[in-house]
């Protein structure tokens, strides 16, 4: 089974279309801290089973890392584990949204 994904443009054009999205940063504090997609949440995969029914069940939601591994699992996790539905992975993470989105966050 696949898991569903979408790139740093599709989410961009729709955060701009004002589409309700949630976007989850799955990566660790200090990775957050540095540089993070504005209007993201901070859930390090770490704290993801204790913390996931913080994660909306009814609303698109984006899971976000590094460069799209982290998040992936967590998309995995949710999905297998929790039965939600409504998750797609930032493809490439928050450095392909530095790179092809942002330049303004930085590439760490």
């Amino acid at each position: 089974m696949s898991l569903p994904e979408l790139t740093p443009e599709q989410l961009r054009d729709r955060l701009a279309a004002g589409e309700t999205l949630h976007l989850v940063d799955v990566r660790q504090p200090e990775e957050y801290a540095y540089c993070r997609i504005e209007g993201s949440t901070l859930i390090p995969l770490g704290d993801l089973a204790r913390r996931a029914d913080e994660i909306e069940a009814d609303e698109p939601v984006v899971l976000i890392c590094h460069h799209g591994v982290r998040s992936m699992q967590a998309l995995a996790y949710l999905q297998h584990r929790h039965g939600l539905t409504n998750l797609l992975n930032l493809r490439g993470g928050i450095h392909a949204w530095s790179v092809k989105v942002d330049p303004s966050v930085p590439i760490y």
